[in-house]
This record gives C-alpha cells, structure tokens and sequence, in this order.
C-alpha cells in the first residue's frame, strides 16, 4: 500500500512537470525532496514533506470518494513509515487533543509523527 503512494506521488509531481502547471522552483523542491537528494535538510525533514504530500494525496482520493471528514477521520495509520494522518478542526480545538480521536497507530505508539489536515485539505500542523 505504501508503493502505491508513492507511486501516486511520484506520477502527481511528473504529471506537475509536465503540464507546467507549477513553478520550476517548487517543481526542483519536489523532485529533490521525492528524490532524496535534498542535501541541507535532515531526514527528518524530507520525510516530514514526503508525508505531508503523501497525506494531501490521500485527502484527494479520500474525497473523491465522497468520504465525510468534518467527523475528522483518520486517513491513514501508516502514510509512510512511522507517520499517521488525521483530520482535525483548524482552529484545533480541545476535542482533537482527545486520544479517542486519534490515529489508532499513533496512540498506540506504533507511529510517532503525525501530518493533521483541515476538512478541506490544509495543512495544519506535521510533527
């Protein structure tokens, strides 16, 4: 499941190329950060945008389904390795800090970072 993520990613930021959609500076941020190849950011902050892109992507397909986020669903327990991605209000409120409503893997501590998105798909905050 998560080579099929990634494989979504890396067709999103081709097709992005491609189309010319996008600036060549956010275009060279992505393939560096896809890529790896981003030599002045840790590890921890590629992986930090892979799952912040790889959450958004989720949000689209999620929506395209016609899921319901404003109960603020989980969308995945595993984005990429030890990352989860959760739906909450922006403003955060003191219900989204609630463990029950929580990524089941992050709870349990099988994840350890989270991306949160609005029910529209914004980020709100990746840790």
């Amino acid at each position: 499941m998560q080579r099929a993520f990634l494989f979504i990613l890396l067709m999103s930021a081709i097709i992005l190329l491609v189309s010319g959609c996008t600036k060549s500076s956010s275009v060279q941020k992505t393939s560096d950060t896809l890529l790896g190849i981003d030599a002045l950011n840790t590890k921890t902050a590629s992986e930090k945008d892979l799952a912040i892109a790889a959450a958004k992507d989720i949000w689209r397909i999620k929506n395209l389904e016609g899921i319901n986020f404003s109960s603020g669903p989980c969308l995945s327990n595993s984005i990429i390795p030890g990352w989860v991605a959760d739906i909450s209000h922006n403003p955060r409120q003191e219900i989204d800090n609630d463990p029950k409503n929580q990524c089941s893997a992050y709870r349990d501590g099988t994840a350890k970072h989270f991306v949160e998105l609005d029910s529209a798909g914004n980020l709100i905050q990746a840790k």
